[in-house]
């Protein structure tokens, strides 16, 4: 019985006794102008439009004497000067418990699947503060992912946070979704923002699949969306992976992409009057991706391990977005459009790539056989030309001839089939017949034995 009551105690809790109301006073694109209602930056309206049933969601985003500025969630079409606007009396906040698992949510953490109302265990603010740096746990456990060249050569801690570089095409979402059917972490957390309504299904039905949706949360916007949605459901996504944080599991969240978060932030500091700065965006912009980026990571309870795709304009990794999310993060994995075009799946460019934290969570003669094999690999990187030309002779070099006679196999090493998952004992074992060097089975554990 008290669970039955405990939503209409929720709703009771959370209605505002004071009632403050404006009217509106003009309307341009998605920028809504009004006279009242008292309020806040972030606080959440509602523009109660005749030709609708329901009342439209809205968020304040600027203050100017007696107007408030306002972004809606929809279409402003049927908006009329004078309609009524009602102050809430708290920002955005998104209902969150277990029963989110196998869900499809929306840019305010409400139902998007058609499976009816998502019972709240409570609330989470979708805008929130990092957690303390005095307070967070080290890096010291890896995650498995699944995916070959990223759990040997590019080792990733719980925890630790990643960003996936590439451009159009190249295959960041078949990354993402390798990760997510094979990833050893209690809950996936997946934001789709910006996406083109087709790939939602595609990823949901074909690329996570059933067995991967029953333990995940998919928080979509859609590309077609108003800039505030697509921009709120980045903070929705990271608040619902804070939530299961905060219950000592460990997260892997992963967010698609933080290139359109930033252009629906760009579209909002330009409707709302900001200076273009570097290439069209907003100081805003530049302001909001590290406090984004920083909310995930360990705290005193658990962990949200992040894999941040990032769309590289033209393929120019020093472009504003890309050069600050890479300085933002923990490590940056590269995807090559020629290594795509070779039919070279995930094309991951090992030499491009770094994980910063990779140390911390492998054993020594796990390390070993990655120096071995980068240095083959940079070897013949650096001799390519000559190579394929057939300009060297065999012989000359002990350091190239190896690098020749391994490069196949490290190329077979990396190449993966998407619905082939790896596990971490199948890599390790690869990595140690391809390098020559014997990886003990105490280094296949999550924790591996202390470092020398």
């Amino acid at each position: 019985m008290e669970n039955f009551f405990d939503k209409y105690i929720q709703t009771v809790e959370r209605t505002e006794p004071i009632k403050y109301t404006g009217y509106v006073t003009g309307v341009k694109w998605l920028m809504v102008e009004s006279r009242g209602p008292r309020s806040v930056i972030g606080e959440m309206c509602t523009i109660h439009v005749g030709t609708r049933e329901e009342p439209l969601l809205a968020e304040v985003v600027g203050l100017e004497g007696n107007a408030v500025r306002l972004m809606t969630y929809g279409d402003t079409r049927g908006i009329e000067v004078g309609a009524e606007v009602v102050a809430s009396g708290h920002v955005l906040e998104v209902p969150v418990g277990n029963a989110l698992l196998g869900r499809v949510v929306d840019a305010t953490g409400h139902p998007y699947d058609g499976k009816g109302e998502i019972a709240a265990e409570e609330y989470y603010p979708a805008i929130a503060s990092p957690p303390n740096p005095m307070e967070r746990k080290p890096v010291d456990r890896r995650i498995v992912t699944g995916v070959r060249a990223i759990d040997s050569l590019l080792a990733v801690g719980k925890g630790q946070r990643m960003g996936i570089f590439a451009g159009s095409g190249v295959g960041k979402s078949t990354l993402i979704s390798m990760i997510a059917r094979n990833t050893n972490a209690d809950v996936n957390i997946i934001g789709l923002v910006g996406e083109r309504g087709r790939e939602v299904m595609d990823f949901i039905n074909r690329d996570l699949g059933e067995k991967g949706l029953e333990r995940s949360v998919v928080v979509v916007a859609t590309s077609d969306q108003p800039s505030i949605a697509r921009l709120r459901a980045a903070y929705v996504t990271t608040a619902i992976a804070e939530y299961f944080r905060d219950q000592g599991k460990d997260v892997m969240l992963m967010f698609d992409s933080v290139t359109r978060f930033a252009h629906a932030q760009r579209e909002i500091g330009l409707a709302t009057g900001e200076p273009p700065a570097q290439r069209g965006y907003p100081p805003s912009v530049f302001d909001m991706i590290p406090k984004l980026l920083e909310r995930t990571g360990t705290n005193s309870k658990g962990s949200i391990t992040a894999f941040y795709t990032v769309l590289v304009d033209g393929d120019d990794l020093d472009e504003p977005i890309t050069d600050k999310v890479r300085g933002t993060l923990d490590g940056h994995i590269v995807l090559n459009r020629s290594l795509a075009a070779k039919q070279h799946y995930p094309a991951i460019d090992i030499m491009a790539s770094i994980s910063r934290l990779a140390k911390r969570v492998t054993g020594v003669n796990s390390q070993k056989a990655c120096q071995r094999v980068r240095r083959w690999m940079a070897t013949y990187a650096q001799q390519e030309e000559v190579i394929i030309d057939g300009i060297y002779q065999k012989g000359n070099s002990l350091e190239i001839d190896e690098a020749i006679d391994h490069h196949q196999a490290i190329e077979d090493f990396l190449c993966q089939e998407e619905y082939s998952p790896s596990s971490m004992e199948e890599t390790l074992k690869k990595l140690s017949d391809l390098s020559g060097i014997e990886i003990p089975p105490e280094e296949y554990a999550e924790s591996p034995l202390p470092q020398n």
